[in-house]
């Protein structure tokens, strides 16, 4: 489809189901645990609105935290990495204001778009994960969780990439 309204709807869904049906029964060894619906920020048209990224956003955690009964804190992580995403994208990709409205991820070296990917689901696990435990006397367990499903998810979000997003480029 070409209509980028109806993609975005149907990413916001699909990585909805996805994550509540799949990935939330997912626990490796006690300490992977998948989260690709950061997918939805990272995918997100770089043109629209901030403030659209940032309500489905937040739409996108609280109805995680519904289900998942995690009390906000998907919301939080989600909603700091949207509201970041553009600083992040300014300071890794050394992309500025001006060049927003052409930029896309298909137009960037592997290298760049792998680490891309991996600041932004890192950063949202450890916010994640530090507020899930919310324990200073915690933080290995919270830097050991971070680091692992960080991986974890970065094989999956890349995978998805490629097989669903740059192969229709």
């Amino acid at each position: 489809m070409n209509n980028p309204i109806i993609n975005n709807i149907l990413l916001f869904i699909g990585l909805l189901f996805f994550q509540i049906l799949i990935f939330n029964n997912i626990n490796l060894f006690g300490y992977l645990n998948p989260f690709p619906y950061i997918a939805y920020i990272i995918l997100f048209p770089y043109r629209k609105e901030r403030s659209l990224l940032l309500i489905s956003s937040f739409l996108l955690g609280l109805s995680l935290d519904f289900f998942a009964d995690s009390g906000g804190v998907h919301a939080a992580s989600l909603l700091f990495i949207a509201y970041f995403r553009l600083t992040f994208v300014r300071l890794i990709l050394r992309k500025f204001e001006s060049e927003y409205i052409s930029f896309q991820l298909n137009t960037i070296s592997f290298d760049k778009l792998i680490f891309y990917f991996f600041i932004l689901i890192l950063i949202h696990h450890f916010l994640m994960f530090g507020l899930e435990y919310f324990d200073i006397n915690a933080i290995w367990p919270i830097i050991k969780r971070t680091i692992f499903s960080s991986i974890f998810t970065l094989l999956i979000v890349t995978f998805g990439y490629y097989l669903f997003v740059n192969s229709k480029k």
